[in-house]
């Protein structure tokens, strides 16, 4: 067999088993942790389905569409994605609820045509991710006798995970300045702008900023922080110790009340019966 029919029979094969798509880049999908994703699925225009097989390592459910109006029969093999997947249609695109980490991977659906009697594939990279929490700042300062106060902000996120960046913005000017990373240093000196610095945190699903960090009141004060916090610690005690006077008082003019309200009818009984005794002209029982 010569060399161009040997090539000729090699394409009809090919046509005869369909196009895999396997040597196609992936799609990539991205998922939030505890939330619902859909991995689209294309079918050919005109083409009628005989089946679609998807899988995730291993097989995770086979779809076989009904026929005159009867309804779809959907067969979900893997166990971990049972009560969390549906297709939806027409196209029965992959729905997958209360995402979790370990769905993350490669997904593939093998669509097999009826009328064509070919297959066609459609690869796709699920990554999940964490919506961010507030970032968290620590500052650390150092003033010298003389020199500058030098500062160094940290900007952390709690559960951060991976592919998280981070970059300070200050205003100065009128104009906002960026810096990327999660440390960031500078200095301040006594006459100097008041700059205040925000921390601003992101991953593909999400993008949260901190609250505002001045670096003024940290250097010009080296108590700032501690005052602060001693300021109120003070006034809540001072507040608990008023409350606990109020309490002991009222407790006493409770107690002063009930046994002015006991002797009280005891006098009048002792005093009637001194009135009795002399109109008698018996001595007073209080002189024997």
């Amino acid at each position: 067999m010569g060399a161009l029919p040997w090539l000729l029979f090699l394409l009809l094969i090919q046509e005869d088993k369909g196009y895999s798509g396997d040597d196609v880049d992936p799609e990539e999908v991205l998922a939030v942790l505890q939330e619902s994703i859909t991995l689209p699925l294309e079918i050919p225009s005109g083409e009628e389905v005989e089946d679609i097989i998807w899988s995730s390592r291993i097989r995770l459910a086979t779809v076989v569409p009904g026929k005159e109006g009867h309804p779809d029969t959907i067969t979900v093999t893997n166990s971990r994605y049972q009560g969390r997947v549906s297709f939806l249609g027409p196209s029965y695109s992959l729905h997958i609820s209360n995402v979790t980490w370990e769905d993350s991977g490669s997904y593939k659906a093998q669509v097999n045509l009826r009328t064509s009697q070919i297959s066609t594939t459609q690869h796709y990279n699920l990554r999940v991710y964490r919506r961010l929490s507030e970032p968290q700042i620590t500052v650390n300062f150092e003033i010298s006798a003389e020199g500058p106060c030098n500062m160094s902000l940290t900007c952390s996120v709690e559960k951060a995970g991976l592919d998280v960046t981070y970059s300070w913005i200050s205003r100065e000017d009128g104009a906002d300045t960026a810096r990327e990373g999660s440390v960031f240093s500078t200095s301040w000196r006594p006459g100097d702008n008041a700059l205040s610095y925000t921390c601003r945190a992101g991953n593909p699903v999400s993008n949260v900023s901190s609250r505002l960090i001045p670096a003024g009141p940290f250097c010009a004060d080296p108590g700032y922080p501690l005052e602060k916090a001693s300021t109120s610690f003070c006034l809540l005690a001072k507040g608990l110790l008023l409350l606990l006077l109020l309490v002991i008082l009222a407790v006493g003019l409770w107690y002063i009340q009930v046994q002015t309200r006991c002797k009280t009818p005891r006098m009048k009984t002792f005093r009637r019966n001194r009135r009795k005794l002399r109109k008698k002209g018996k001595p007073d029982p209080s002189w024997a």
